[in-house]
Parts: C-alpha cells; structure tokens; sequence
C-alpha cells in the first residue's frame, strides 16, 4: 500500500500507483483521521463519529457504483436476468455485486436518517457510528458471495479475505450500536 512501486519477473521495477487501500484499510484510515482531529480540536470522538454516519453510507453507494462502471470487484457467473456482462473481462453473464453493494447502502442512508430523525438523542453516544460499520460490513460479508475471488490464494479459504477483514467491523459495529443504546437509557434514567 504504501511503496507505488513493484519489482516485475524480469528484475526491472514499474510505478503502480498506489493500490491495496480497499474499504477496510479506507475506514481504518478515516477513523484515524477523525480521532487525531478530535485530539487536536477538542471534540468528543463519539459527536464526530455519529456526526459523519450519515453521509458514509452514501458516498459508499457512489463508490460501488463507480467500481460498477470501471467493471471493478466483478461477480461470479450467473444466469440470473439481471446478470450484467463486463467486456473489459469476458462476454459471461456476472452478478452485479457493485450494484447490490450501491443498492443496499443506498437502504441503510434511509435507515440512518430516519433514525436520526426519530431519535436525535443517540447522537453522540457511538450509536450511529456503530449501526453505519454493523450494517455496512455485514452487506458486504454476505455480497462477498456473488464475487470472484481477487487473490489467487482466496481460492483454498472458507471465507474470502474481504468476508475476515469485514468480520472485525460486524463485531465492533454491534459492540458500539448496543454501547449506544445503554448510554442513551442512562441519559433517560
């Protein structure tokens, strides 16, 4: 991820830009971001965090829907009608995972803003930030799926690296929605 450059058989080394920061390596970063500005301009983490919740799931829709268009993270073969055909790879038939991806956190921005309308008084606690990476993860785990796999060495494991890379956040996500929920009956009591 962080050396643009690689060493091909023949001995001589090519630029290829800088590549490996996938959606989990993407959060970890973002978190880390936003905890070094919390230090620095004295906010509570878990204000900014339920802060920029709702915006996550959908920049994450615009961001399956490009992977869509430049025929990225392709899916398994199918027979399915809505199968899309990405010809910059082959003329078979593939699930749309982008799109079930684009679609479902499209869904979870709705949730997310009804939520926050309903129940303003969780922000602030970890529970939106929790509810977000719970969600946004799990999609993701299940959608894993209909994928091709995108390492050679994915092709001998039960689970695919994205499905354990997602298993962390689904946990975290839970731990932080539930954390929420109690601090918002604390206030309550």
């Amino acid at each position: 991820m962080l050396l643009p450059i690689r060493q091909d058989p023949w001995g001589g080394w090519h630029f290829t830009g800088y590549e490996g920061l996938a959606s989990h390596g993407g959060t970890l970063g973002l978190l880390i971001a936003i905890l070094i500005y919390c230090r620095n301009m004295q906010v509570k983490p878990w204000t900014a965090l339920d802060a920029i919740s709702l915006s996550v799931p959908f920049a994450a829709t615009f961001i399956r829907l490009g992977n869509l268009m430049n025929s990225e993270i392709i899916g398994k073969p199918t027979d399915l009608p809505w199968a899309f055909i990405f010809e910059r790879i082959d003329t078979q038939p593939r699930h749309p995972g982008q799109l079930y991806e684009a679609i479902a956190y499209f869904t979870f921005f709705f949730i997310m803003w009804y939520l926050w309308k309903k129940r303003p008084q969780l922000l602030g606690t970890g529970f939106f930030f929790g509810l977000d990476i719970l969600l946004i993860f799990t999609a993701r785990f299940f959608i894993e799926y209909t994928k091709e796999i995108q390492e050679a060495f994915e092709a001998t494991m039960p689970l695919d690296m994205g499905q354990l890379l997602s298993i962390p956040f689904i946990i975290a996500g839970a731990y932080f929605t539930y954390n929420g929920m109690r601090k918002e009956t604390k206030k309550e009591n």
